[in-house]
């Protein structure tokens, strides 16, 4: 079940939903979910690939896509702004790196 957390731009001030965790509405909706989310390109090579593949990619990209959605999303510029404890748990679930070092050197 995916997870809701808030992610800002530091820039412009934007904020926007993100989630990490499996999609349901990418399990229903397939290639809808990133043409609603504004991902043109992304929505179109995912609906040429369920084709393709007689619906079984929507299946696999649904424990995909919410963690490729916010990859996306942190490399354009957006961060993690939600409770300490949810950006925790979005740090682990998407695989982020805490900010403090692991280690210092000498």
């Amino acid at each position: 079940m995916a997870k809701l957390v808030l992610i800002k731009h530091p820039a412009s001030g934007l904020i926007k939903n993100g989630r990490f965790g499996f999609s349901w509405t990418y399990f229903f909706f397939g290639a809808f979910v990133p043409a609603i989310r504004g991902e043109l390109g992304v929505a179109v090579l995912h609906f040429v690939l369920s084709i393709i593949t007689f619906g079984f990619w929507q299946l696999i990209v649904a424990f995909l896509y919410n963690k490729q959605y916010m990859t996306r999303m942190l490399e354009k510029g957006y961060v993690l702004a939600d409770s300490a404890d949810t950006n925790a748990k979005a740090r682990v679930a998407l695989g982020i790196a805490d900010s403090a070092p692991a280690y210092q050197s000498a």
